[in-house]
């Protein structure tokens, strides 16, 4: 038979105050943790931070001011975000037979199909050692028949000698034909996908990004290019990942506080649970 016990059979044993639990060796060490983790987090921000702002951003108009191809980008390397859309010149020579027609195109609002080619890079280039082609996009037109007709000609007389000026732009990645098209159309601007269907491509090295030729051949449209809009010097996407990682920093805090608490709850929730009676438990002695 159990029985409450009386006052003053009260044990001598205060229980633990949380300031108590949190200066105890273990407690202290897991501080030292979160301050690690925490520390982790913060550096993280601050990288991000720093990678906000462009402290040295290019100047208003720079992509308008045509330069050659050789100072902006060399064969296989991708463009650098502020030079997408670098008004850019280049000598070289259109390969016979490697003309394509690249689908799903518009033109200042209008569908359409583009043209494009293998241009062979003149050797004296900059940054060209051996053979270098590049894509080019040589034209638009709104009907399917014209284009193929276009492709057809300049694949029969390709433009020899030429010096091209046009805008440089990223690859946009070679996308899947359409189910019930042919399996070689070519539905994205994509060098990757127009080298698969290059003839003469044995040993050449190509540019990542292409180019949109400012002049129109075969008889095509004039493909509207135009500049590209200003960046600003803030990336809003990096400030709001800075802004995580604080975030995150303050959680470690918050975590080891939550976890010293729950382990001081339970310390006192054990220490009154010899005293069932909750008149009794309340006589436990309480700290002068």
């Amino acid at each position: 038979m159990t029985t409450t016990p009386a006052v003053d059979d009260v044990p001598d044993v205060f229980p633990p105050t949380l300031r108590e639990v949190m200066v105890r060796p273990f407690w202290i060490g897991m501080l030292g943790l979160a301050l690690l983790v925490a520390g982790i987090f913060a550096w993280l921000g601050q990288w991000q931070l720093g990678n906000a702002i462009d402290t040295n951003p290019p100047a208003a108009g720079a992509t308008e001011k045509v330069r050659p191809l050789g100072d902006v980008v060399a064969p296989g390397v991708y463009l650098a975000e502020p030079l997408v859309g670098q008004r850019v010149d280049v000598s070289g020579s259109f390969v016979a037979g490697d003309f394509r027609v690249v689908t799903s195109r518009y033109d200042d609002g209008e569908p359409g199909f583009w043209v494009a080619g293998q241009f062979r890079v003149d050797p004296a280039t900059p940054g060209v050692d051996g053979p270098t082609s590049l894509a080019v996009a040589v034209g638009f037109t709104a009907d399917r028949s014209a284009a193929d007709a276009a492709a057809s000609a300049l694949n029969e007389d390709a433009p020899q000698k030429v010096d091209l000026t046009g805008r440089l732009i990223s690859d946009e990645g070679a996308k899947e034909p359409p189910r019930n098209g042919s399996p070689f159309e070519i539905a994205a601007m994509s060098p990757a996908a127009l080298l698969s269907q290059w003839s003469d491509a044995q040993g050449i090295d190509v540019y990542r990004p292409y180019l949109v030729s400012s002049e129109a051949f075969g008889g095509l449209q004039e493909i509207h290019s135009p500049a590209p809009t200003e960046l600003s010097s803030v990336n809003w996407l990096n400030i709001f990942y800075a802004i995580e990682w604080a975030v995150f920093a303050g959680f470690a805090f918050y975590m080891w506080y939550r976890l010293a608490r729950d382990a001081w709850e339970k310390e006192v929730e054990l220490l009154t649970e010899g005293y069932p009676d909750s008149d009794a438990a309340e006589q436990l002695p309480s700290r002068p």
